[in-house]
């Protein structure tokens, strides 16, 4: 097998493709006879072979390259890249450690100049840039990433090998559940607004670290349209205690029951009694309404088990519609004499036996 050096020789020039094509026809057998026969041939055989070996070499280096660019790494660079990292002095050479079953190891990582230390460090704000992902909020601790760790951490190194590579671990400060209390309101505050100022004493702990009583106001401005269940939340209103931020004071809407009306959704119903004479014939009804006042209604038909009403515009405050409100439903519940003497009886028949 020869050298890159010898089948350059052989051919004779830089040109391959040009040489090959020369020398075959000067030393091709059949074309040109030659007296030394026996030495023609095994020249032509060298350079044949020596363009068969080019090729392979090429298919490979080919098949090589287009591996390289598939795992990311140009091969302008990997062999740059290797020669950094085989010198653990070399300012371009970057580690990275990957955790394994809690053990942290580091390997040498050919990174490009775009993830250089310089631009890693303005990302985390420290002259050794660690990235790291935790479950806490505020509170980052350095930590020797030599050390076993529960969870993967994504770190880039000094630009020495033999400086310590840091990691953040966030320690995050617990912060109690929240305290819910319920907030009582009638459907008239539900309807109209209003606001609510509820006293409320809390555990606060003192600069001198004493744990005192603290009294508080807090103020709740209750819109129109609010409903049961929505929920108010003052932050850090709660009890502190050491080691933990303040819990928060969550106030959950609840409807004072109503002695008329029942909220249903946007919709209030109302139900009325009504004498079995009036709903039979024509009755003129006083409606009260939500807030006190009352309307004046005048019923023709014939009212019957399971009849309603609905008056538009008279229900709860609508929020997403400025301005709009649900409607009142009007439910009638109509009341039977409890006795009828025969007489009675006897007219009611003769009035109703040929209604039905």
């Amino acid at each position: 097998m020869y050298t890159v050096q010898e089948l350059y020789h052989i051919l004779g020039i830089g040109g391959i493709c040009k040489a090959y094509k020369s020398l075959v026809s000067k030393c091709h057998p059949e074309k040109n006879p030659s007296p030394k026969k026996d030495e023609t041939q095994d020249k032509f055989k060298s350079i044949h072979e020596a363009q068969i070996d080019i090729e392979a070499s090429k298919a490979l280096n080919n098949k090589n390259q287009e591996e390289k660019i598939r795992n990311g790494v140009h091969d302008l660079r990997s062999n740059a890249e290797e020669m950094r990292c085989d010198n653990s002095t070399s300012p371009r050479c970057f580690y990275r450690h990957v955790s394994i079953n809690g053990y942290t190891t580091t390997i040498p990582s050919p990174l490009s100049r775009s993830t250089s230390l310089s631009r890693l460090s303005r990302r985390s704000g420290h002259g050794s840039p660690s990235l790291s992902r935790s479950g806490s909020r505020r509170t980052r601790t350095p930590t020797r990433a030599a050390a076993p760790v529960s969870q993967l951490s994504r770190s880039a190194s000094c630009r020495r090998s033999s400086a310590t590579i840091m990691y953040s671990n966030s320690n995050g400060v617990m912060k109690p559940p929240a305290m819910e209390k319920q907030l009582e309101c009638t459907l008239e505050e539900l309807c109209f607004g209003c606001i609510k100022k509820i006293n409320i004493t809390r555990d606060v702990i003192t600069n001198n670290g004493q744990l005192v009583q603290e009294e508080e106001m807090l103020t709740i401005k209750v819109k129109p349209g609010w409903k049961k269940g929505t929920k108010v939340t003052f932050e850090g209103m709660g009890n502190e205690t050491t080691g933990t931020y303040p819990a928060d004071i969550t106030f959950v809407i609840s409807e004072k029951k109503h002695n008329l009306f029942r909220r249903e959704g946007d919709d209030l119903e109302l139900a009325i009694k009504i004498p079995l004479v009036k709903a039979l014939t024509d009755c003129n009804l006083s409606i009260p309404l939500l807030g006190g006042e009352k309307m004046k209604m005048k019923i023709e038909d014939i009212i019957y088990p399971g009849y309603e009403k609905m008056v538009a515009g008279q229900g709860m405050p609508m929020p997403k519609e400025q301005g709009g409100r649900g409607n009142l439903i009007i439910k009638f519940l109509v009341e039977f004499p409890i006795e009828l003497t025969d007489e009675q009886r006897s007219h009611v028949f003769g009035i109703l036996q040929d209604a039905c």
